[in-house]
């Protein structure tokens, strides 16, 4: 196993607070495929935008983490297809964005999700890249069905159990409080949320990028997240299934520097289960690597996916 934790320095770009990058780019209108499609018979038909490129090969898959969405790889897509020539396709878990709700949510049904999708794209082979909960269902995919995963790269975070100082407790619970009665501009709502939010989550970034899940409709707001199915499974996303085969191609654990989601603790979990996989540091980030260190994050996915 080629395990080796070297760090990707980071070379001038423009230090994001965590994720307004992110919460500002879901603004932005697309210029791109968008498909939205209801749920049935436990598959949840996944919401999905295509980044059409025009280099032959395995597309890029991008799965986004916990209480995000696709918008959230808008300029990243674009970045890859820019760089790479390939066709790009960003996705919406279940019970985020535009995707439909169910009542469970595991990596499992995670998975399955995706690779309906990828059969109904007669998508035979991927590049599959997760952040966070997206790679955790990128890796239980590759797990699985290790013949449609051409290259995997998992965006910090391990196949070992998450720990258990993450905010997303606290983050279900607040937004779970939240009260906005009766119609009333997008500006009062966003403002009337975080006048909430701020009781509990300090970070003003972070409540910008909670803030990206609040939806109008018919003039009233509510949140596009499932957070009753994502509050009743949340140990679920913490962990991660047990296996006891291998993925046996090409991996890379992509972690932040700052961040403790892939520690040397994590390294026999991950020598264990993905035996050819690389885990690179990026300088400067936290958990939230493609928004903080967006040139960097590139590099080492365009480096990855089309080696010299």
């Amino acid at each position: 196993m080629a395990l080796l934790a070297s760090h990707v320095c980071a070379g001038g770009s423009q230090t994001w607070g965590l994720l307004t990058r992110l919460a500002l780019g879901a603004a932005a209108r697309p210029s791109f495929l968008t498909h939205r499609k209801s749920c049935h018979d436990g598959i949840v038909p996944l919401s999905y935008d295509v980044y059409e490129g025009k280099v032959p090969g395995p597309p890029l898959v991008l799965l986004h983490g916990l209480f995000g969405s696709k918008s959230n790889f808008q300029s990243i897509a674009r970045a890859l297809v820019r760089r790479t020539g390939r066709k790009v396709l960003t996705l919406d878990a279940r019970n985020h964005g535009s995707s439909p709700h169910c009542d469970i949510i595991t990596y499992p049904a995670m998975s399955g999700d995706v690779l309906h999708l990828f059969q109904q794209l007669n998508i035979s082979s991927c590049v599959l890249i997760g952040h966070s909960m997206g790679g955790k269902t990128a890796m239980t995919l590759a797990l699985q069905e290790p013949h449609m995963v051409e290259r995997l790269v998992s965006v910090d975070i391990s196949p070992s159990p998450a720990v258990q100082q993450t905010g997303f407790p606290k983050y279900i619970k607040v937004m779970q409080n939240i009260r906005l009665e009766g119609k009333m501009p997008r500006s009062t709502a966003r403002r009337l949320a975080e006048e909430q939010l701020k009781t509990t989550v300090k970070e003003a970034s972070v409540r910008q990028f909670l803030l990206t899940n609040l939806v109008e409709e018919n003039g009233y707001f509510k949140w596009r997240v499932n957070l009753d199915a994502i509050s009743n499974h949340l140990q679920n996303l913490l962990d991660f299934p047990e296996f006891h085969c291998s993925y046996p191609g090409p991996a890379l654990f992509l972690g932040g520097a700052n961040s403790p989601y892939i520690s040397s603790e994590n390294y026999p979990d991950i020598e264990r289960l993905f035996p050819c996989a690389n885990v690179e540091y990026i300088q400067g980030a936290g958990h939230w690597v493609h928004a903080e260190q967006t040139q960097d994050f590139l590099n080492a996915i365009c480096n990855f996916v089309e080696p010299t």
